[in-house]
């Protein structure tokens, strides 16, 4: 697996993606802010979901006034990928 998911904030954004379908930036800082109970820094936020769009796991789309971020067929994979992993370590405990 590649380096994608070492950061818990590009799975957790990765994850919302997957389930929600395509969100603009603040809506999926505020889910991402929800879930963490805590404020999250815009420059740190917006450098996660850059990486994400360079490392073809996201992909950023014009949508009216503002932007929104989806899942690639590869950031998908990827996220399947995870859960799949997880669903093995807790399936073996």
């Amino acid at each position: 697996m590649t380096k994608w998911l070492q950061s818990g904030r590009r799975r957790d954004l990765t994850i919302i993606l997957a389930g929600e379908g395509p969100l603009h930036g603040q809506a999926l800082k505020s889910r991402l802010e929800s879930h963490y109970d805590e404020r999250i820094e815009p420059r740190s936020f917006y450098g996660a979901l850059d990486t994400l769009v360079d490392n073809g796991h996201l992909e950023l789309r014009e949508a009216g006034i503002h932007d929104e971020y989806a899942l690639t067929d590869a950031g998908r994979r990827m996220v399947e990928e995870q859960f799949a992993w997880m669903r093995g370590h807790l399936e073996d405990s």
